[in-house]
Formats: C-alpha cells, sequence, structure tokens
C-alpha cells in the first residue's frame, strides 16, 4: 500500500532543521506484514532525543530511513502467525524488539536483545525484513526502518515483538509515551535504581525522559528532587510533584545528594551531576544517550570509599511487555499523569520545525497525529 512518512534523507545537515530539510515527507510504499508482523496504523507518535540525535548525526544509522520510534496504533492487519492480536486492538510500538531466546533476553530486562539490536542497527525489522520501499533513479529503493518501528507515518509494519497490546480505555496520546519516555524514564527508577519505600529520588535533566522518570518516581511514593539548568522545567517539575528543585549550580553549592539518582539529560556534564550527587551507599542510574565520543570524569574512590553503583540502564531496564501494564494500572488509578509530557501537537510536514524546537530545550513531548 501507499503510505505518508517522513524520510530522514541524511545525517549530517546543519540546524536550523527547517533551513536544511533533513527530513521530507513523501508518499512510500509499505509492504504486507509477514507472518511474525503486524500493520498498524499509527495513531499518535512522540517526538524524542532519540530521533533527534539521529538528525544530528550524534547517533548515526543508515539512511534513507523512515525515523519515528515511540508511537501508538490500532492494528489492521496481523501475520498468520500472530494469533494473540485482531484487527482493531490498539498497541504500544516499542523501539527495542525482543527474540525471548537470546542472552540478553535472559536477564530480565537488564540487558538489549541481540537479535533486536542487531536488526535496530542494520535498518530492519526483528526477521531482518525491509518492508518500506520508495522509486529510485534505479528503481525500487529500500528505506530503512528506525528502531523497528519507523512510526512517523500514517502507517507502519513491524514485528509482533515491537508491539504491546494496551486496552481501548487508554487514549492514543498516553499509549504512545508509554512506549519509550516513561519505559525509559519510569524503568530508570522501578527496574534500575530501586529505591526503598520513602526514599528520596533525585531527577537530573527534565527532558521528556525525565520528567518520566518523575513522574514514575512521585506516582510510587518517593520524594523527588528535580535538577536541570532550564528554571522553566524546573517550574514543570514542581508542577509536576517534584518536592525540590535546583540548577546544577544551586545543588552543588548546597551540597544535596541523595541516595537514588537518575541521570536523563545524556549529557557528560549531566553525569558528573548526578554523580556527585550521589549519597554514600547510593545508585547513580544513567538513561540518557550522550554523544559516543563523549567522556566524563569522576572519582573512583568514592565507589569504593562509599560503597555506590554506577548503573547504566537502555530501554529503563525494561521488559515492555511486563512493564507497560504496570504503567497503565498507575496511570488508570489517577497516579501516573502521563499527559503532563505532552508539549503540544505538530503536523507530520512540520517535523523538521518540531526537530528545531526540541533541540532548544523548549518541549517535552511534541505529539504528531499522522
Amino acid at each position: 500500500m501507499e503510505i505518508t512518512a517522513a524520510v530522514l534523507e541524511a545525517c549530517d545537515r546543519p540546524r536550523p532543521f527547517a533551513a536544511s530539510r533533513p527530513l521530507t515527507v513523501q508518499e512510500v510504499s509499505l509492504d504486507d506484514p509477514g507472518p511474525t508482523e503486524v500493520r498498524v496504523r499509527i495513531e499518535a507518535a512522540g517526538i524524542c532525543h532519540s530521533d533527534l540525535s539521529v538528525v544530528d548525526g550524534n547517533r548515526v544509522r543508515p539512511t534513507p530511513m523512515v525515523l519515528g520510534h515511540e508511537a501508538s496504533g490500532i492494528v489492521e492487519v496481523a501475520g498468520d502467525a500472530v494469533d494473540d492480536l485482531s484487527p482493531g486492538d490498539r498497541v504500544v510500538l516499542t523501539f527495542l524488539p525482543r527474540c525471548g531466546a537470546c542472552a540478553g533476553c535472559a536477564t530480565d530486562g537488564r540487558l538489549p536483545c541481540e537479535r533486536g539490536s542487531a536488526a535496530n542497527a542494520a535498518g530492519t525489522l526483528l526477521g531482518g525484513e525491509r518492508r518500506l520501499h520508495r522509486a529510485g533513479p534505479a528503481g525500487r529503493q529500500d528505506l530503512h526502518h528506525h528502531l523497528g518501528a519507523s512510526a512517523f507515518a500514517t502507517h507502519a509494519v513491524v514485528d509482533r515483538a515491537s508491539v504491546v497490546p494496551v486496552d481501548a480505555d487508554v487514549p492514543p496520546d498516553v499509549a504512545a509515551l508509554l512506549g519509550c519516555a516513561v519505559l525509559t524514564g519510569g524503568g530508570g527508577v522501578l527496574n534500575a535504581a530501586r529505591p526503598a519505600p520513602g526514599e528520596t529520588v533525585m531527577v537530573v535533566g527534565l527532558g521528556g525522559v525525565g520528567m518520566a522518570a518523575l513522574l514514575v518516581a512521585v506516582a510510587l511514593g518517593h520524594p523527588v528532587i528535580g535538577v536541570d539548568a532550564l528554571p522553566d522545567k524546573l517550574g514543570t517539575a514542581r508542577q509536576a510533584g517534584a518536592a525540590e528543585t535546583y540548577t546544577p549550580e544551586e545543588l552543588a553549592a548546597r551540597g544535596i545528594r541523595s541516595p537514588a539518582v537518575i541521570e536523563a539529560a545524556g549529557h557528560p556534564r549531566a553525569f558528573e551531576t548526578a554523580f556527585a550527587a550521589t549519597a554514600p551507599g547510593g545508585t547513580t542510574v544513567t538513561v540518557g544517550l550522550p554523544r559516543p565520543d563523549a567522556t566524563s570524569t569522576i572519582a573512583p574512590l568514592t565507589l569504593t570509599a562509599e560503597a555506590r553503583t554506577v548503573v547504566g540502564s537502555y530501554l529503563g531496564s525494561s521488559v515492555p511487555s511486563r512493564d507497560i501494564p504496570r504503567y497503565v494500572d498507575l496511570w488508570r488509578a489517577g497516579r501516573l499523569p502521563v499527559e503532563r509530557l505532552v508539549s503540544g501537537e505538530v503536523a507530520l510536514a512540520d517535523v523538521n520545525e518540531a526537530m528545531d524546537a526540541l533541540a532548544g530545550g523548549h518541549v517535552l513531548r511534541q505529539l504528531i497525529h499522522p
């Protein structure tokens, strides 16, 4: 079938993206799903820093690629081997499929799926297929998939392992944000830091993922300290339930420390701030994705002398099929207001301008409704 999609042509075009136009919205061809795949009509897609990091070249992916990885949608067609989904079901797209059979899948979320990671790097679905194409100078040209999803489009074909069904009462906007922002930020709290009941949680970096970590920590009953360099984000954090908020400079000047610290900015200085603010015996969790060549400086002696732990957490150390229902229950109970993460709606045609807004630190999550 023919669909409309935002295709990333190159990863090296300069800002502002509104002028350089790295993404072009165009008609492309989408194959029917294979036996273990489903076709999904996209209802909502969030614009995340993981998308921006591909656009600006911080995380190089093969191009041309249909971008987008955080989304929700309605199943239209299920492959012959998919017996637990039906047309009309609402699903959350997740950006790291799990094969269920590799060594990574045996770690209960601590390590990524080996097959899923390889497919994501290659720009294919879990089984190695590419279902997106367009006409090229030499005939049909394959388009790469972004993290098994390619959700900046009206429709997507994805592996069954890349979706988690949710009940119809979960709105599309909420469902979309569960697939990345909440899984990553919330999982940093729930699965990686694992604070004791009532223990304070600090979140450094209050973008979409950091704010999701804050919301989940508050939902679980933890006092939260929010840290960000932008005063506007500190105000948003207080409105979302943070007990205290500081800039990094204020935090250092007051010597405030916490037993559980989540670093969600993906910047080496943010990691250093988070590490310095971790109390003796505490845990620093980093869920942010810095540039591949980024480095941080810390004092290793404090790990030994203060019995501290540093944990890397990809996708919040999550198992999506296990964790998304947990977050749905918290949302349904009124304890997890995921809607607070939404900064506004943008048209698919304005995706380049939306990337500029995200790069400027002005928004949490912008949503596309293709």
